[in-house]
């Protein structure tokens, strides 16, 4: 380490931004551990939502305006977009922080880092780009603007180092956040849901454009699988950024539904449940932390699959992490023409019909999970002092 954080005499100012609901959990945790690293002696400025709220952030705009994912779905809201870069650019040429650190959301974020470049301010990114997937090029792009890298998966580091960009594996912060550690059986008696009763966690995401568009498939594939499970019953874990569209429209399902919010509540749902069916995005390691099997859907606009499909140069086999960790598709993936109310009423039937198919897909994610950790240190404690080496390494 180049310098011990807790030796660290002057209080830190750094400018942390995250633009959506995985990158606030991801923000509060990295702030938490920046707390105990530096023993207090950090303060915060920046982007994020309700979780970064809670370790003293305030939010420079709302988060929710950057949760947008889709080039049909950036396009109508760009100006408002390039109006809040120029803010933030404007934020931290007059606080000088000592560290920007971006989490996620590369539209947004790069756009302001390459805008403040140059200023002696270490640019540090968490979450690397999935260069390996797509866009292989964009390594050698942000190797010139950005300091250093954080990843969350293994093997993503070489990619970037080969073109002189520092990087550090500081593990999945999935595997601290207590996914694993739910009480399902407390979960059915507070919501009167009887052991025997089938139980399918519905988790159509947390942007506005794809919860729009898996609602409406989901409640069909509720309408397909009540007929062979009468009984059946759905819990919807949510966030704020969509809970009220969710709430709406689970009112009007052909099954009873219960909607949650909040980290515990989650993972106790995920607990209770026999099954889900999930947008592809980090709730897949959560549920594959509680054992829960899971079919994984999602579905983007036409024009911006087509543009996906004729513009740029897709690598990668699989959407979801255990998949491409494993190089198997253990998990079920129904992606866009495949993301139909009847293959996906088969495919989670499989799981409501057979318990022991859950339970092997559960124990083949295992190894999937074991190489996101670190062993002897919490992703959020690995990634608080990077940050702070990085830093120290300024003379910062």
């Amino acid at each position: 380490m180049a310098s011990s954080p807790q030796t660290m005499a002057r209080e830190l100012l750094i400018f942390i931004m995250a633009g959506e609901p995985s990158g606030d959990a991801l923000g509060a945790r990295l702030m938490a551990a920046l707390k105990r690293e530096t023993n207090g002696a950090v303060r915060f400025a920046g982007i994020g939502g309700e979780r970064m709220a809670s370790e003293g952030l305030r939010s420079l705009f709302p988060m929710e305006e950057l949760s947008i994912m889709g080039l049909a779905e950036v396009l109508p809201r760009a100006p408002r977009v390039l109006q809040r870069v120029r803010e933030t650019v404007a934020q931290i040429k007059r606080i000088r922080p000592a560290a920007v650190v971006s989490i996620d959301a590369t539209g947004f974020c790069f756009r302001v880092e390459k805008r403040v470049k140059g200023l002696g301010i270490p640019l540090i990114h968490y979450v690397a780009p999935m260069v390996w997937a797509w866009r292989p090029w964009k390594a050698k792009l942000v190797a010139k603007f950005l300091d250093h890298l954080m990843t969350l998966l293994p093997f993503e580091p070489p990619y970037f180092e080969k073109e002189g960009l520092p990087a550090t594996f500081v593990g999945h912060p999935v595997l601290e956040e207590g996914a694993d550690k739910g009480d399902g059986a407390a979960f059915r008696r507070r919501h009167g849901i009887p052991p025997d009763v089938p139980l399918l966690a519905v988790l159509p995401g947390s942007r506005h454009a794809e919860v729009s568009r898996l609602l409406p498939v989901f409640a069909e594939t509720l309408e397909r699988l009540k007929a062979e499970f009468p009984s059946l019953r759905a819990v919807v874990a949510t966030v704020g950024t969509v809970a009220g569209r969710v709430t709406a429209a689970a009112r009007h399902w052909p099954v009873p539904a219960v909607v949650v919010g909040g980290v515990a509540e989650k993972y106790d749902a995920f607990a209770a449940a026999d099954a889900a069916i999930a947008a592809s995005g980090t709730v897949s390691l959560e549920l594959s932390l509680a054992r829960c099997p899971m079919i994984i859907a999602y579905k983007v606009s036409p024009l911006t699959a087509w543009l996906l499909r004729h513009l740029f140069d897709i690598h990668v086999r699989f959407a979801t992490i255990v998949n491409i960790l494993l190089d198997r598709g253990l998990i079920p993936e129904l992606l866009q023409d495949d993301c139909r109310p009847d293959k996906l009423a088969e495919a989670v039937a499989v799981f409501l019909r057979d318990p022991a198919a859950g339970r092997a897909q559960a124990d083949a994610a295992a190894a999937a999970l074991r190489r996101l950790g670190l062993e002897g240190q919490a992703p959020s404690t690995r990634a608080a002092r990077t940050v702070l080496e990085v830093i120290a390494a300024r003379g910062g």
